[in-house]
């Protein structure tokens, strides 16, 4: 995952990050892969290559990704045995994770070769998210390079009410070369130590770096002491570049991906329907939100980027469909009669649109709506649940996938997410999860969320303890002991993040009967 603070002008290091890979706990074992392990050491590295094949164009996807591996590959570590051994023995997720691919890594290669940067870097995204550009983490990292909101700002990907730059396939891209390109910069071409601060935060590692200077210790990624999550997060880049370079050695299924580009951009020019924009484009509007997962509603930005990617095959078909369709003919308009008592903001939320979209298709210079007007509001052409991918739908799919007795709790001013999961008794974490938020979000008052139980969260409670603080502790290393939120610590002992915590302080923390204590 990616963190925001990071020393660029003026970021500091940030710590914590999240992965999609099983926990170390149920880690593979040792696995003796027909027992050729030895000659998998020797090869490892080593280029492969004849002369001859080198000039022969690459046969697909994972040839040319073979052609630019840079890194060594260090296969002897036991860590990296032992998730080449998984990867191995999981065909099925490599499988998967390689057919899903498919429509992105052709333009991840390009994006890296064109920086020239290594290649197993097109590979981090099954790290990082299984190659998901949905894919959203409890510590509000998104997109298949999991950045967070922070550090997404930084690196230009703008996110409001309609578009979540972190998951823009392309724009996403093009941010994560960028910090590639400046951690190797600062770690001086050292790419297992810029892989680490990528996911635990440049800081956490260059202070990993100074105190091992002052031990007189080691300072290669290899000799650090780091976050154990960072400790895994190389290995597992390093075994898949292994494995994906001899895939019949370790008899893994790649999913066959041609190297030639699956998408193109076409500047729409206005906001459009995106159920509208499948249908001038032939093609399922799945396959259109899964190359434009950026968009989080029924329609494109109608302020900011216009931008659509298209299967190249496509790409006439659609330009010459959008050309014959008039920009005011690119969404549906409804005529909407001012209530008493309506405000912009309840008209808004009723046509999943946003105050901003009325405003400017009404030019009305601020708020005030009087009763009996009429207002023309941009609305979805097609029914919700033909808008499969749009955020609100995988919110609800999401909320009908728990267990048990179901309840809801409407959001008022002033409630935390804390003080809800209390009330629903159920944990922080769990209403996170059922609710597609991740614990750090902002709440909107007016948002409907739910919690099941009778499950195993019925026989979790909340319990009041009183934590004394030892030597070498953080807030954040407390957080992370009892599955808590910072900023609740913050809140329950109403200090702030920049005291320093002394040992033997007593902290008053509210945790899950479940959660280490």
């Amino acid at each position: 995952m990616v963190h925001k603070k990071f020393a660029v002008a003026l970021l500091a290091a940030a710590v914590g990050a999240c992965t999609q890979m099983p926990d170390q706990s149920i880690a593979p074992g040792k696995q003796n892969l027909q027992g050729q392990e030895t000659a998998a050491i020797a090869a490892s590295g080593a280029d492969i290559l004849k002369p001859a094949e080198k000039a022969l164009p690459p046969v697909d996807i994972w040839d040319r990704l073979r052609r630019g591996f840079r890194l060594d590959r260090r296969i002897d570590d036991p860590k990296v045995k032992d998730y080449i051994a998984y990867y191995a023995r999981n065909e099925g997720y490599m499988a998967r994770v390689t057919e899903r691919s498919r429509r992105y890594i052709f333009h991840v290669a390009e994006q890296l070769e064109q920086s020239n940067l290594p290649l197993e870097l097109a590979l981090l995204p099954i790290v990082e998210s299984a190659y998901d550009p949905f894919a959203y983490s409890h510590a509000r990292a998104s997109g298949m390079w999991q950045f967070i909101p922070a550090t997404g700002r930084s690196f230009g990907l703008h996110e409001n009410w309609w578009y979540d730059g972190r998951r823009d396939v392309a724009e996403s891209t093009r941010a994560a070369v960028q910090y590639f390109t400046y951690l190797s910069k600062r770690f001086n071409g050292d790419w297992e130590l810029a892989m680490a601060a990528y996911n635990a935060g440049e800081g956490t590692v260059r202070r990993a770096i100074e105190r091992n200077r002052r031990r007189g210790q080691g300072t290669s990624f290899w000799d650090l002491k780091l976050p154990r999550e960072t400790k895994r997060y190389v290995p597992q880049l390093l075994a898949l570049a292994e494995v994906v370079s001899r895939p019949d050695y370790y008899r893994v299924p790649l999913h066959d991906v041609a190297n030639q580009p699956y998408y193109t951009a076409v500047d729409v020019g206005s906001q459009i329907d995106l159920s509208q924009a499948a249908e001038l484009a032939d093609i399922e509007i799945e396959e259109l939100y899964l190359l434009n997962p950026g968009f989080n509603r029924w329609a494109t930005d109608p302020n900011g980027n216009h931008r659509l990617l298209i299967p190249v095959e496509k790409q006439e078909i659609f330009t010459a469909a959008l050309a014959d369709l008039p920009r005011d003919q690119r969404v549906t308009w409804q005529r909407y009669k001012i209530a008493r008592g309506d405000t912009l903001s309840t008209i808004a939320r009723r046509y999943e649109t946003t105050v901003a979209a009325i405003r400017e298709a009404n030019k009305l210079r601020g708020n005030s709506i009087r009763a009996g007007k009429t207002l023309l509001i941009p609305s979805a052409s097609g029914p919700a649940g033909q808008y499969a991918y749009a955020l609100d739908q995988r919110v609800k799919r999401r909320q009908s996938s728990g267990s048990g007795r179901k309840s809801s709790y409407t959001v008022r001013p002033g409630d935390t997410l804390w003080g809800i999961a209390r009330s629903l008794d159920v944990s922080v974490r769990q209403l996170a999860s059922w609710n597609s938020m991740a614990p750090g979000d902002t709440l909107r008052p007016g948002r409907t969320l739910v919690a099941y139980g009778g499950s195993d969260n019925s026989s979790r409670t909340t319990r009041k303890l009183s934590y004394r603080v030892r030597s070498g502790d953080s807030l954040y290393r407390i957080a992370s002991k009892f599955r808590i939120d910072i900023d609740d610590i913050l809140r329950w002992n109403k200090i702030s993040k920049s005291s320093h915590l002394q040992p033997g302080q007593r902290l008053t923390l509210f945790v899950d009967s479940a959660a280490s204590g």
